[in-house]
């Protein structure tokens, strides 16, 4: 997977490909897809949602440039896949997931393989996780139309998020980092991913 899908396309960073390569990406998948748990393909889990395809979570991750002592906030646990590898990379992952049945499974799996540094919370991901932030990174696994305002302000200055952004069927991966409080932008590429659900 690391060989063909992440170095033959590009994928750089030491840290990210070493996080790729420890954390064991069938575990995440539901059974019967475990055979091809490693190909270069998004999967299906629980409640109509996917794990991403390993190219993309490489990538992502790249995007945030994650150093060892960052706190980061994750909207989207889903199966905790991605969770893992950010796990591999900073001090602190806060990650948030929207229904209860995908996280319990993401805690259980992440508890098993040892992952202790992680915080959880159940609920609505655009408003973030305002009791701990500031976050030196914010990574967000579903799609949205403009950036969530309330993540943006926990957003450390210097800090990083990357998001997808665009319609319903289509988006642009963006990072964009927070320089004077201003919002420096840089398009990676097109994606799509399901939508960021924005309710009480």
């Amino acid at each position: 997977m690391v060989e063909r899908q992440l170095l033959a396309r590009g994928i750089q960073d030491q840290r990210v490909i070493e996080a790729m390569l420890h954390v064991p990406r069938h575990l995440f998948v539901r059974e019967e897809f475990s055979s091809i748990a490693y190909h270069d393909t998004p999967l299906p889990t629980a409640l109509e949602q996917t794990i991403s395809q390993p190219y993309m979570v490489a990538l992502m991750s790249e995007a945030l440039e994650v150093e060892p002592d960052d706190r980061v906030l994750e909207i989207g646990t889903g199966s905790g896949y991605q969770t893992a590898v950010l796990a591999c990379l900073a001090r602190e992952v806060y990650t948030i997931e929207r229904h209860g049945v995908l996280q319990e499974g993401a805690i259980a799996t992440l508890s098993k393989l040892g992952y202790h540094h992680i915080r959880f919370l159940v609920g609505n991901g655009t408003h973030g996780w305002k009791e701990h932030a500031l976050y030196d990174r914010i990574i967000v696994t579903a799609a949205t139309r403009h950036i969530p305002e309330a993540l943006w302000t926990q957003l450390k200055e210097g800090g990083i998020m990357v998001i997808p952004v665009g319609g319903s069927m289509y988006q642009e991966l963006i990072q964009v980092t927070r320089v004077d409080g201003q919002k420096s932008i840089k398009e990676i590429c097109p994606c799509r991913f399901v939508p960021l659900i924005d309710s009480n």
